[in-house]
């Protein structure tokens, strides 16, 4: 990682940086897909976006990178000169689009995506080690020789979310990127993400269908269906009326607050 992310993971979560979104809103055509949207994102939070499918959680990270026309702003309050200015972003997408028989190394993806340098004239020994260096932040240095195709869904999205790193973004976001991957490795992916935002002091916003995973790793919920449903904390949002309509269960924590489950009323609703 560049000197930026050394004095990033070196510092710890300010709470004082943050990613701001204010009236934000998509538009297509005259299909009003996102409206007032507020939200604060906190240095060092991990922020859960659920929702039933169509809600435009997906609609809501492409607009903050770029990809979609929105309305509203989004900034990014600094602590260390305290002004505001466009965030450095990281995405995670949910999958990626490659020719699974194609000879792509995990290394000529960080060449390509990293270095101007065409892949055709090989790597470099410093390219190497840099591309090394990331994925040992993801656990995932061993895959460097690796063709892609060769991959687990869980290690490829390693791979990506270590490419979102570089450089270290203000906010980091993920697009159910564990969706199709199994249990050890969402586990993983989870314990990883979870680690990341503290050492590394990022705001994350993490679009998922696993409440459970959710309410086990996420600081702040935000439930959203075209507008701002509920906000809080993974207990308070999974007590809400609207969520519990929406995804049809009943949320139980126990006492300590370290287990939770979900009884479903209505199999599938919202999944």
């Amino acid at each position: 990682m560049n000197d930026r992310a050394i004095t990033r993971k070196q510092s710890q979560a300010c709470g004082l940086c943050c990613t701001k979104l204010e009236s934000f809103g998509v538009t297509i055509g005259k299909t009003e897909i996102l409206r007032d949207i507020n939200l604060h994102i906190h240095c060092g939070e991990l922020t859960a976006l659920v929702g039933p499918n169509g809600a435009g959680k997906t609609t809501l990270l492409k607009a903050i990178i770029g990809e979609v026309p929105h309305s509203g702003t989004v900034r990014f309050l600094d602590i260390k000169n305290c002004h505001t200015r466009k965030p450095l972003v990281g995405y995670v997408p949910q999958k990626l689009e490659f020719d699974p028989g194609a000879p792509i190394s995990v290394l000529d993806l960080f060449s390509a995506g990293l270095s101007a340098r065409p892949i055709f004239l090989g790597h470099s020994s410093r390219q190497r080690e840099h591309a090394s260096a990331i994925l040992s932040v993801v656990q995932a240095e061993h895959l460097l020789e690796r063709r892609l195709g060769d991959l687990s869904g869980g290690e490829l999205q390693r791979v990506l979310l270590a490419l979102a790193l570089e450089p270290c973004p203000d906010l980091l976001l993920m697009d159910e990127p564990v969706s199709g991957v199994d249990a050890h490795g969402r586990e993983l992916f989870y314990n990883i993400v979870s680690d990341l935002r503290q050492r590394y002091d990022l705001s994350i916003i993490l679009v998922s269908h696993d409440l459970v995973m959710v309410a086990r790793h996420a600081d702040r919920v935000v439930f959203i269906d075209r507008t701002l449903q509920c906000v809080g904390t993974p207990q308070e949002v999974f007590s809400c009326d609207n969520i519990k309509r929406a995804y049809g269960f009943v949320y139980q924590q126990n006492i300590e607050g370290k287990d939770s489950s979900f009884e479903y009323k209505i199999k599938g609703v919202g999944a």
